[in-house]
């Protein structure tokens, strides 16, 4: 499926282009018809779809990457509380796009990561849309409908997006038609605010210490890049219109504040690797980093070798990745910018370093997957257990190391590793569905079901969670108190579903 032609009609129903700094006081109009809850829970139902589809990049280093960007704007943006919590995620997609869906979900295409010359630029567009949240113009155009309507115009999204999975034009073409009947009437609204959110957005973005030139050079580079595309426009101009007087606007306020140098983070150039090697033949990506590296053709060497090692682990020559991981660390210990990475192998204190301590976690995960999918099974345990000290909630680590356990037939260990690290990892989709695998290793069918069950609740899915609840109270049980827990929960999911059902 392409999730190109879904965003393309997600910000006319819902557009999230409408930002100012100072808003005039309408009596909160986008509490109106919409309440924070119920923007919160159209924004799931979305990303229910958007998870079930293979373009979804499932990736936590990615995502815990945006995330840790995405804080850093939030935290400059002055406001102290949020109706929702941000959420950001990554699209497998080639193509230019970063969007923002109702209850605080921000997407962001591959190809956008990808296309980001720099950390600054790639921060620019995220502080765009991050603007669209906070300034609650979401909700301000979703103030104009029912939920109820709402809802009924993603069921019938969600049509479309099932259509184009197996038939790419007929999925155009629903959507097509709610475009025409929306986009003379939503056009000329977007652009103008826009701009608005480009001055929240540009603010952000200083406060947070990037370089302002980012977001105007990012634009202006879309606005030239549209007269070599076949259709006349990236994806990103399509709900994003670029003029000239944007860019002109942007860039005179760059220039009063003057030339500002910011590096890039490592984790930056990392990501960045990690994504271009997980594209395309694996054969094919793995000459072209070798090529890049042998011609030093690269930004970042580090970066650049971290690359091949996963694409060689992709490409499942394992015995070269872990002959590359060692050049890796040879890197590692020759790059004058990677003192902090040095740091860790010795066994120094990295706690201040920022960037670099994710950096080093990025690093040492890969190095155990490698060791472990090339047999090396005690090295790649000592691995997860010593980067597990240093790193001990890094998302990756956890899931590999659980993984790990599961598969090497130690589902008790691997269970009460969870269940601790489950006091820090709160409502983690993942984790339940690991829990449920080791309960499943163990024979605790309901204690199995039971985890599924949560972790659909989480993805949106009640009528799922309630199915996978009654299978589980089909397994027989002596234990009391988990049974009565289950059966509360279940109760609990029927009666709030009857209530939403009798809404209707």
């Amino acid at each position: 499926m392409k999730f190109r032609y879904f965003l393309l009609i997600i910000p006319l129903l819902f557009p999230a282009h409408i930002f100012g700094q100072e808003l005039p006081d309408l009596g909160d109009v986008s509490q109106a018809s919409v309440t924070p809850y119920q923007e919160r829970q159209i924004g799931i139902q979305i990303m229910r779809e958007i998870r079930a589809d293979s373009s979804y990049l499932d990736d936590p280093e990615v995502a815990d990457y945006l995330t840790r960007l995405g804080s850093r704007l939030i935290a400059a943006s002055g406001q102290v509380a949020f109706d929702n919590p941000f959420e950001f995620f990554a699209i497998n997609d080639s193509s230019i796009n970063a969007f923002a869906l109702p209850g605080a979900f921000v997407g962001f295409h591959s190809g956008l990561i990808s296309a980001a010359q720099n950390e600054s630029e790639l921060a620019g567009v995220m502080a765009h849309e991050i603007a669209h949240v906070t300034q609650k113009h979401l909700a301000r155009m979703l103030s104009g409908s029912s939920y109820l309507g709402i809802l009924g115009s993603i069921a019938a999204l969600a049509i479309a997006i099932l259509a184009s999975r197996s038939n790419p034009n007929a999925g155009q073409a629903v959507i097509a038609t709610a475009q025409a009947s929306a986009i003379q009437s939503q056009l000329n609204f977007t652009r103008k605010h826009e701009k608005e959110a480009d001055r929240v957005g540009f603010n952000m973005l200083v406060k947070a210490g990037f370089d302002p030139h980012g977001m105007s050079s990012f634009f202006e580079r879309m606005q030239h890049a549209s007269r070599y595309y076949e259709n006349g426009i990236p994806s990103y101009l399509m709900t994003h219109p670029v003029s000239h007087e944007r860019i002109a606007d942007i860039q005179n306020r760059t220039r009063e504040l003057g030339y500002r140098q910011v590096p890039d983070s490592l984790e930056f150039h990392l990501v960045r690797a990690r994504i271009r090697s997980s594209q395309g033949n694996p054969t094919a990506v793995i000459n072209e980093f070798k090529a890049r590296l042998q011609d030093k053709r690269y930004i970042n060497e580090v970066a650049e070798r971290y690359g091949l090692v996963n694409a060689l682990l992709r490409g499942r020559q394992f015995t070269q990745a872990d002959e590359e991981l060692n050049t890796l660390y040879h890197t590692i210990q020759s790059d004058a910018s990677a003192q902090s990475l040095r740091n860790h192998r010795l066994g120094k204190s990295i706690q201040v370093e920022g960037n670099y301590l994710q950096s080093a976690a990025m690093i040492e995960t890969l190095a155990a997957r490698v060791k472990l999918a090339s047999g090396q099974i005690e090295d790649a345990f000592r691995l997860y257990q010593a980067a597990l000290r240093s790193f001990p909630h890094y998302r990756a680590l956890v899931y590999d190391y659980a993984d790990a356990l599961l598969k090497h037939k130690d589902a008790q260990t691997a269970l009460q590793f969870i269940d601790d690290q489950s006091r820090f990892i709160y409502d983690d989709i993942r984790l339940y569905r690991l829990t449920a695998q080791c309960h499943a290793a163990l024979g605790n069918g309901l204690l199995q079901h039971q985890a599924e069950a949560e972790a659909l609740i989480r993805e949106g899915n009640l009528r799922a969670a309630i199915e996978q609840l009654q299978v589980a109270l089909r397994h027989k049980h002596d234990n009391f108190y988990q049974l009565s827990s289950v059966e509360a929960r279940l109760r609990q999911l029927k009666e709030f579903v009857a209530t939403e059902e009798e809404k209707k």
